[in-house]
C-alpha cells in the first residue's frame, strides 16, 4: 500500500508535481506506523524501502534525491544519485535540480518542507526548515541560493510550505535563550508560542518572493494524528515533502 499523500498544484504548471505525505498507508509498525520514510529513526529498513518504493511508484518519478538534514543553511545541487534504497549522505538542508523525473525529498516530523519552482517550471528547489532554520533566516538564504544558481530573479519564484508545526503548538519556553530579540514580534509571551508559519512567509518575502506566489498547507503536524510529530511523540517516523518535474512524455 502506498503512503497516503496530499497533492498540490502550482497554478499554471501542470508539469510540476508536488506531494506531502502523511503517516498513513505504509507497512511500518508502531511507533513508526504506518508510512515512515526515514532510515534514521530506528525503523526496520526493509519497511522503509517498501514505503519508499510504493510512494515512488504511485507518484511516477524516476529518481529519489535527499540529504542528511542537519538544521543548517547549506543548499546543494542534485548529485545524480538515487537515494531510494539508502537514504541521503550529504549534510545539507536544501536541494536543487533542473532535471526531469528527479524528486527532491525533504523529511519532516514538525519542521517545514518548503518546495519551490520558477514561474515557468524550469528549475526546482526544496528546503528543510526547522525553527533553527528560521532563526538563521534559511528561507531567505535558500531563495537566494536558488536564484543565484539558476540566474533567476526572486520575483520569478513560487513556493509552497507544507504541513508543519502550527502557531498553536510551537511553544518555546526558553525563547530569550534560543531566539534573537529581532524575532520577538513573532512570539506571544502569554502562550510562549512562536508563529513559525508567518515567520517563514515573511522571510520568503524578504528574499523578494511576491506574496501572491507563496502558498501554504496550513495543517499542524503536532495537532493532527494524520502526521508524524516529534513534539507529540519523540520516537516517531518521518513524512516527506516532494517536488519533481514530470517527463514530457507523461504530461
Amino acid at each position: 500500500m502506498s503512503p497516503v499523500f496530499l497533492d498540490f498544484h502550482f497554478p499554471g504548471l501542470p508539469h510540476i508535481g508536488v506531494a506531502f505525505t502523511t503517516c498513513r498507508g505504509g507497512i511500518s509498525r508502531p511507533p513508526y506506523a504506518e508510512a515512515n520514510l526515514s532510515f534514521d529513526v530506528g525503523d526496520d529498513a526493509q519497511s522503509v524501502r517498501a514505503n519508499r518504493w510504493a510512494l515512488r511508484n504511485a507518484l511516477g518519478f524516476s529518481r529519489w534525491q535527499e540529504l542528511q538534514q542537519v538544521h543548517g543553511v547549506v543548499v546543494v545541487p542534485d548529485d545524480g544519485t538515487d537515494a531510494t534504497e539508502t537514504g541521503g549522505s550529504r549534510e545539507a538542508d536544501g536541494l536543487m535540480t533542473h532535471e526531469e523525473g528527479v524528486a527532491l525529498v525533504i523529511k519532516t516530523a514538525d519542521c517545514q518542507p518548503i518546495l519551490m519552482t520558477d514561474t515557468q517550471g524550469r528549475f526546482l528547489a526544496a528546503l528543510h526548515c526547522g525553527w533553527r532554520g528560521n532563526a538563521a533566516a534559511f528561507p531567505l538564504h535558500g531563495v537566494r541560493a536558488f536564484c543565484s544558481t539558476y540566474g533567476l530573479d526572486p520575483s520569478e519564484v513560487l513556493a509552497v510550505r507544507g504541513p508543519s508545526l502550527g502557531p498553536g503548538a510551537s511553544e518555546f519556553v526558553h525563547f530569550e535563550k534560543e531566539w534573537d530579540p529581532m524575532f520577538r514580534r513573532y512570539f506571544d509571551p502569554a502562550t510562549c508560542r512562536v508563529n513559525l508559519w508567518q515567520l517563514t512567509r515573511d522571510q520568503l518575502m524578504a528574499a523578494g518572493v511576491p506574496g501572491r506566489q507563496i502558498f501554504s498547507i496550513d495543517l499542524c503536524t503536532a495537532s493532527s494524528l494524520l502526521f508524524f510529530s516529534y513534539r507529540r511523540a519523540h520516537t516517531t517516523g518521518r513524512q516527506a515533502g516532494l517536488i519533481w518535474k514530470k517527463p514530457a512524455a507523461t504530461r
